[in-house]
């Protein structure tokens, strides 16, 4: 009875390890040239890129496989170089446009406060959301009033 039980916890240890490594994301080692590079200049190191991924992550509340698609070998295993999400594409977009907006427009604003402007970012419209939101949220954008603060709204 006690090898039987010694058995089945044994079996169900292992089915869940086996489990958990299908499911989480082996870290990639770093290559030693980066392929593939579109939206960065080509000059950037691995470590750089890797950092503005991270930053990208945080802002739009993403993993890795958002934009990077899986290898054929390897499931679990990330293609960096590989073009096949189409997010991907659309990521790069998203890179030359707020590059666009810092140097053709930021940069370019007149401004007397001894801090400089600050940049637009993927979290500028994303704030941690994959899908930036079009709806203002009004309790974080309060019109000032000498008055002091608007009444709540009636309850029903």
């Amino acid at each position: 009875m006690q090898i039987k039980r010694t058995l089945i916890i044994t079996s169900l240890v292992a089915i869940v390890a086996l489990a958990s490594q299908s499911f989480s994301y082996v870290a990639q080692k770093p290559p030693g040239v980066l392929k593939n590079i579109k939206a960065f200049p080509a000059s950037m190191t691995y470590r750089e890129v890797d950092h503005q991924m991270d930053i990208f992550k945080v802002s739009l509340g993403v993993k890795c496989n958002y934009c990077h698609a899986q290898t054929k070998e390897s499931a679990p295993k990330l293609d960096m170089a590989n073009d096949d999400n189409p997010k991907k594409d659309i990521a790069r977009d998203m890179i030359r446009m707020t590059r666009d907006l810092n140097e053709k427009y930021m940069a370019k604003l007149s401004h007397t406060d001894p801090e400089p402007l600050q940049v637009v970012t993927c979290n500028t419209c994303h704030r941690g959301a994959a899908k930036p939101s079009d709806k203002v949220v009004m309790e974080e954008h309060r019109p000032f009033s000498p008055q002091g603060p608007p009444p709540p709204p009636p309850t029903k």
